[in-house]
């Protein structure tokens, strides 16, 4: 039986692999495309409601949590327009939606997002329903034992992503790769996810179902947005966004953030007994839904381990690490995305360019 030896394999068939995957399409190279799933794209198909926020308007480093200017350097390399500019070309024409979240590119549905990549990797080999247990480097090759046998492989990019969303075949594979490796993870905690609250805050249980645009002050930072109340706490945009930047301790709400503002008979009557300050509200909440409703991982692959010209493991050669498997994460409104299909951009170039 002959062994299976691939140019490129890519851990992973979610946004930042199937980038990686169609920008090597066609370019006679010998590549694989490993996931646990049975289809391509599960977190695709999920995001912004089923219609994929797929980036931002207004990108700009400062809405992400990592280093900087790492991310800026990624960005000055393929950006949003350049984003737009790929998906436009390959007859993809996103939509700007500025209801949710400012800025925000929204397809038609996350199906045309998953049948654009199909179409882009028709000459790429996928192995679906395949489980990634361990990785080594042998020989000048990478030695990926899988549940079913041993693939072997000059180059290996790990676009695996975080442990959110495990019901769709998420996993911390990548983070146990980059550690076999020697790499750093900062640590893992749920983002974009709603909080649960303590005691003083039962009675937002209460309001349950109600949203209120509000302005939130948390670790220097100020959000606004819709805030919803749950039967758990809070979730909602402003919620989510204020999760990323949250760390154990307290933030403000300011629940009349303009001069438009109103609170609701709902809202009034359940802070009638309650002596509490609305333009200033401090909570300091129990937790968070964890990562069963969280849209992203927080932490990751420490970014000064990686060179930021390709995406290369500065410890491992022929190791790259794409997505959210990086210690870089966005706010809610499409930066997840972008930050996916920027650096499989970047990486690509390399990767062409050395095989």
């Amino acid at each position: 039986m002959n062994e299976e030896i691939y140019d490129v394999i890519i851990i992973g068939a979610g946004a930042s692999g199937l980038m990686m995957a169609s920008l090597l399409n066609d370019k006679n190279l010998k590549v694989c495309v490993l996931d646990s799933n049975a289809t391509i794209g599960a977190k695709i198909k999920v995001s912004g409601g089923a219609k994929c926020n797929i980036t931002n308007k207004y990108l700009h480093e400062s809405n992400f949590l990592g280093e900087q200017d790492f991310i800026k350097s990624i960005f000055s390399k393929f950006d949003n327009n350049d984003l737009l500019k790929f998906l436009h070309k390959n007859s993809l024409y996103p939509n700007l939606n500025e209801k949710i979240v400012k800025g925000t590119y929204f397809c038609n549905s996350s199906n045309e997002v998953i049948s654009l990549f199909k179409k882009l990797t028709k000459d790429i080999h996928f192995k679906l329903n395949t489980t990634v247990k361990n990785v080594e480097y042998l020989e000048n090759l990478f030695c990926i034992k899988t549940d079913k046998n041993i693939i072997k492989t000059k180059k290996l990019v790990v676009a695996s992503g975080g442990k959110s969303f495990a019901n769709l075949g998420a996993s911390d594979i990548g983070f146990k790769i980059a550690e076999n490796f020697g790499h750093r993870v900062q640590t893992l905690n749920p983002a974009l996810v709603g909080f649960t609250v303590q005691k003083d805050q039962f009675w937002f249980k209460e309001l349950s179902g109600l949203s209120l645009n509000v302005k939130i002050k948390v670790d220097g930072k100020t959000v606004v947005g819709d805030m919803l109340f749950t039967h758990k706490g809070c979730s909602g945009p402003a919620i989510l966004t204020t999760s990323l930047y949250w760390k154990k301790g307290k933030f403000s709400i300011d629940f009349l953030p303009s001069k438009d503002s109103y609170l609701p008979k709902r809202f009034k009557k359940a802070i009638k007994e309650l002596d509490i300050d609305i333009r200033n509200y401090e909570i300091s909440p129990a937790g968070n839904y964890g990562y069963t409703k969280a849209e992203v991982t927080k932490g990751g692959i420490s970014t000064p381990e990686i060179n930021v010209e390709n995406m290369e493991s500065k410890l491992q050669k022929d190791l790259y690490f794409l997505g959210e498997v990086l210690d870089v994460t966005g706010e809610l409104g499409g930066y997840n995305f972008q930050w996916a299909f920027s650096s499989a951009f970047v990486c690509s170039q390399n990767i062409m360019n050395k095989i």
